[in-house]
């Protein structure tokens, strides 16, 4: 696929635009198809100078792999696929590392399985709160047709946070929308239509 080569080539034609990315990685067993892309994705993410990224991990404990971005084979292999699903903790270790958040767009990866719901969607909300932006992928998978939480889907919804699916090849595309600003729900609607 030639994914990373569009992601690359969108960010040298904009190397101006400051944007700080962190992705949240659920890295339960159901994930595991997402990790994979979500690990090369990140690591071609990290190697634009326009773009500040960070790549946080998370089951029941959170690993923050940032520095292992240069090589995504050591980012596949620092994630340990398995146990349960605690969103909450890795969503506040997001936030604390967010240096910019009128520029920060974060990335929840996960099916939305989670131990606290309730306190999910609270951290969400904080973090919007923040002025960050928030985009949740239910899955990064050849066909992006993810089994999820569709109750907590609603409640994001409602809040506001698009929550799809993504193919890698629209992966770019997402990222190029939430450089410009765009409305990532409104993107996300239009990828659902073609």
């Amino acid at each position: 696929t030639v994914v990373p080569e569009r992601l690359v080539g969108y960010g040298r034609r904009h190397l101006g635009v400051q944007r700080e990315f962190t992705i949240c990685l659920d890295q339960s067993g159901s994930m595991a198809t997402s990790v994979v892309y979500a690990s090369i994705m990140a690591g071609v993410m990290a190697s634009l100078r326009s773009l500040r990224t960070s790549l946080v991990a998370y089951s029941t404990d959170v690993v923050d792999l940032t520095e292992a971005l240069a090589d995504p084979v050591d980012v596949i292999f620092g994630t340990q696929l398995g146990g349960g699903t605690n969103t909450s903790p890795a969503l506040e270790y997001c936030r604390r590392t967010i240096t910019r958040p009128s520029a920060a767009v974060l990335i929840l990866i996960s099916d939305l399985y989670d131990f606290s719901p309730e306190r999910m969607l609270e951290h969400v909300a904080r973090i919007q709160g923040d002025g960050v932006q928030v985009v949740v992928l239910l899955a990064l998978s050849d066909d992006g047709l993810p089994s999820y939480n569709h109750k907590v889907a609603a409640s994001l919804g409602a809040m506001g946070v698009p929550a799809f699916g993504c193919t890698p090849d629209a992966f770019p595309g997402l990222i190029a929308a939430a450089i410009q600003g765009d409305d990532l729900g409104r993107w996300a609607e239009q990828q659902a239509s073609q």
